[in-house]
């Protein structure tokens, strides 16, 4: 008798030859091309490259930042192009995540605050949300600083709050660009371990670019870009 299989989960992100231009004419220049790839559920995966090699024109196309001028992008099976922007920025709100080099927190409101505050934009009152904003602080290790303001913060720290931020809606991915490289090694390392750790707890899907040697080295799975194409997988 043959076992019928069970059915696949669909995947986070897939590519099918997708490509960015910017420009027109004899200007036109081409940030990405050909790159066809798939993220599959609770993946953790480094995307490496030279500065300019498209990294973070393909971690707006895998965020729904923005949209491929040629191809075909599939966020969790929708395709961008059947989407307007309202749509894109629902789907961005419910499922995707962002950490950035910089931290991007906002200076005036506590840890507390800024955690909370995609949830706000959600709708979730703030005493409906505390429960699920201090266990996120609790888990990323600032549950004694969530008072603090960011400024009263390392810059470790500052990443741990901004990687608490993404985590809190319990997103489907969580896309990273840079995430250490502001960081010294030992923070840094900090961080990366942190990352995993969430990855392996919630099974969140993580795509992130790096410099970073460490960050290679211990990412599940690595993607290589050179000149706005994949050239290793």
């Amino acid at each position: 008798m043959n076992r019928i299989k069970p059915a696949e989960p669909l995947p986070i992100v897939a590519m099918r030859n997708a490509g960015k231009s910017y420009g027109k004419g004899a200007g036109v220049v081409h940030a990405l091309r050909g790159v066809s790839t798939t993220i599959k559920p609770g993946e953790f995966v480094a995307l490496c490259g030279p500065s300019g090699s498209g990294k973070s024109t393909l971690l707006n196309l895998m965020g729904g930042i923005d949209y491929p001028t040629e191809g075909d992008v599939f966020l969790m099976g929708q395709s961008l192009a059947a989407l307007n922007d309202a749509q894109t920025a629902t789907l961005r709100a419910n499922a995707i995540g962002f950490v950035f080099q910089f931290f991007n927190l906002l200076p005036v409101l506590s840890v507390f605050d800024n955690v909370y505050y995609p949830l706000m934009l959600n709708g979730y009152s703030r005493k409906v949300a505390r429960d699920q904003v201090m266990e996120i602080i609790e888990k990323v290790g600032l549950s004694n600083h969530y008072r603090r303001q960011p400024g009263e913060l390392s810059g470790g720290q500052q990443q741990r709050v901004a990687i608490a931020r993404a985590l809190v809606k319990r997103p489907a991915l969580i896309v990273a660009d840079e995430p250490t490289g502001n960081l010294d090694s030992q923070t840094g390392q900090e961080i990366i371990e942190l990352l995993l750790t969430m990855n392996d707890e919630f099974r969140t899907t993580f795509v992130i670019s790096t410099h970073s040697l460490q960050l290679r080295k211990m990412a599940k799975r690595v993607l290589d870009i050179e000149d706005g194409r994949l050239i290793n997988d």
